[in-house]
């Protein structure tokens, strides 16, 4: 975390150095306060007091500047160290594997983005503004206090070991609840996050009550941790106002004595005395505010380094040499599991997809059908074997290089709040108007969009629950066709259209690109009734290979699907 201040050392520097004249500015007061009791006002000196007043004017308000600089100096340093911080986190954030992502919760991530960098923010500001001041007023007010008389100074040594202690007691048993009080703040986000993506189906189910209770039973574990910690703290303030208080019955005390009885001390010296031990005790007393900040920004900032330190599994290929093949694709007797000590989701797959080859997937569900899709652009590495995209390995490809081969449209289609236009564009923003309605027709967008109010540019609801299933799976294939690609992907993407647009839109799309390699992953066999070839796949194995009347007569498991379907009405009666 410290690399990030070193671009601002120059703020770090001028804000401490400022922050050393605040406080010898209100170091001086008190001495001044002295003088004018002792010389002025037992002397009745009307110009001593004059001029000595004048002097803490011009020392107040040479203080108060340069506070007002060294707050501009701190400021400048933590919002900038906030700023690269957060920026380097959401950039991490956005490279991680979906397995990465997947050990962590998006709860957990947004905390750690917003949460727990603020934290960290004020951490830094705290350590280059309040530390520097509280240090200075601490060692600076002894010094001063020693200069007014040792018998004070005595007294103040005497409170001191008292004062630490209660300090390190406190902190001591509040800093580890820091962590455990952020941990309990990703639960809260994370069951936030779910309520709100899953409102209709809580709804639909009339679950509000049930969640409700999820919520306050979270919300309960965060309050009572976070509020132990908190009475926890309470005691410090007091505890350190009664010591304060102590001292000071202790250097009055003393001071009358001495006044009464040794004449060494004066009365100016002893209201000076009061003062700059209040400054010594409240600058311990920030101090502790200073360390528990410090202990929470610890905390937020080991959680943002579990972030940055995790290793990333899946990274650019270095090899820039690429295969010299186009749109072909090949599995090498693929293994994979999610986990290490997990079972494999897909055993020993092989096969190869030509040029320009439409190539469906079918099976049952939970076959392995979206997994293996998905090996191909590396959203995961596969456990054992190969998957080579234009003869070459995808590990030995530059990410960016291998993902703008491919154009995929996963299962579950994502819109953003902004235009449909927009949304369309989302894969190549300097697209003509004619290219984005050239994509929306060929995925049987454009009639919809046109009926709009307002066209291509109607504004889609927050995850676009303004449209349809349908409305929303036609925009996402629009916008992955406006991508320049040779490899076209679906991941059962058509799942929510009626057979007649599912059926226009796949003949629309061999016309348009004839020469493209389309894997089409399906549920119903209608969708790759007409692809070249048509890969089985039961239990993560791929138990058949061939096109449709081949599997009609050698493959059990297709024709009880077929079966199936044709009973529903899925299938088309020339099949």
């Amino acid at each position: 975390m410290v690399n990030y201040l070193k671009k601002y050392w120059l703020f770090c520097f001028l804000a401490p150095l400022f922050m050393v004249g605040e406080v010898t500015m209100d170091l001086l007061q008190p001495s001044m306060m002295a003088q004018i009791i002792d010389e002025g006002v037992m002397h009745k000196d009307i110009s001593l007091i004059i001029s000595v007043g004048i002097k803490m004017i011009f020392t107040v308000l040479l203080g108060g500047v340069s506070g007002i600089i060294c707050n501009i100096f701190a400021n400048l340093a933590a919002q900038n160290f906030g700023n690269d911080l957060r920026k380097d986190l959401f950039k991490k954030i956005m490279y991680l594997s979906f397995k990465e992502t997947e050990e962590f919760s998006t709860g957990s991530l947004i905390t750690r983005l917003s949460s727990d960098v603020a934290q960290v923010q004020q951490t830094v500001m705290m350590m280059v503004r309040g530390f520097i001041r509280n240090s200075v007023m601490l060692f600076g007010g002894i010094y001063m206090l020693y200069r007014q008389s040792p018998e004070y100074a005595l007294v103040a040594a005497l409170g001191l070991p008292f004062v630490v202690g209660l300090v390190i007691f406190f902190l001591k048993k509040a800093s580890p609840q820091f962590a455990v009080v952020q941990k309990k703040l990703d639960g809260i986000h994370h069951l936030l996050q779910e309520t709100v993506l899953g409102a209709r189906v809580i709804k639909a189910y009339a679950r509000e009550e049930e969640q409700k209770e999820k919520f306050y039973t979270v919300n309960t574990e965060y309050y009572q941790v976070n509020t132990s910690v908190q009475y926890l703290l309470a005691f410090l303030s007091p505890s350190m106002n009664i010591m304060l208080n102590l001292c000071i019955v202790g250097v009055l005390f003393v001071g009358g004595y001495s006044i009464k009885y040794q004449g060494t001390i004066t009365p100016g010296q002893t209201m000076a005395a009061i003062t700059y031990l209040a400054q010594i005790l409240h600058g311990i007393t920030f101090m502790a505010n200073i360390f528990q900040t410090f202990s929470r920004g610890k905390a937020s900032a080991d959680r943002l380094r579990e972030v940055f330190f995790i290793k990333n599994t899946i990274v650019d290929g270095s090899c820039c040499r690429i295969g010299e093949e186009k749109g072909t694709i090949e599995f090498k007797h693929v293994f994979f599991s999610y986990n290490k000590d997990e079972n494999y989701v897909l055993k020993d797959i092989s096969f190869r997809i030509g040029e320009g080859e439409t190539f469906g997937i079918i099976g049952t569900t939970g076959s392995g059908k979206s997994t293996l899709v998905h090996l191909i652009p590396r959203f995961y590495d596969v456990s054992a074997g190969e998957v080579l995209v234009n003869g070459s390995n995808v590990k030995k490809y530059p990410l960016s290089v291998l993902r703008e081969k491919l154009s995929i449209v996963l299962q579950k289609p994502e819109l953003y709040s902004r235009s449909l236009k927009e949304n369309i564009l989302w894969s190549k923003s300097d697209a003509s108007e004619e290219e984005v309605r050239c994509a929306a027709s060929i995925a049987q967008a454009h009639s919809f969009i046109e009926d709009s109010i307002h066209g291509y540019d109607t504004q889609v609801t927050e995850r676009g629950h303004s449209l349809s299933g349908g409305q929303k799976q036609r925009i996402s294939i629009a916008r992955n066709l406006l991508k320049e690609h040779e490899i076209l992907i679906f991941d059962d993407a058509t799942n929510a259209l009626d057979l007649k647009t599912e059926a226009m839109l796949y003949e629309a799309l061999e016309k348009a690109y004839p020469e493209k390699t389309k894997i089409i992953v399906a549920q119903r066999i209608a969708t790759v009734l007409r692809a070249d070839r048509i890969a089985v796949l039961d239990g993560g194995r791929m138990i058949a290979l061939g096109h449709h009347k081949e599997l009609m007569d050698s493959c059990t498991l297709y024709r009880e699907i077929y079966a199936s379907q044709q009973r529903e009405g899925e299938l088309h009666h020339e099949c």
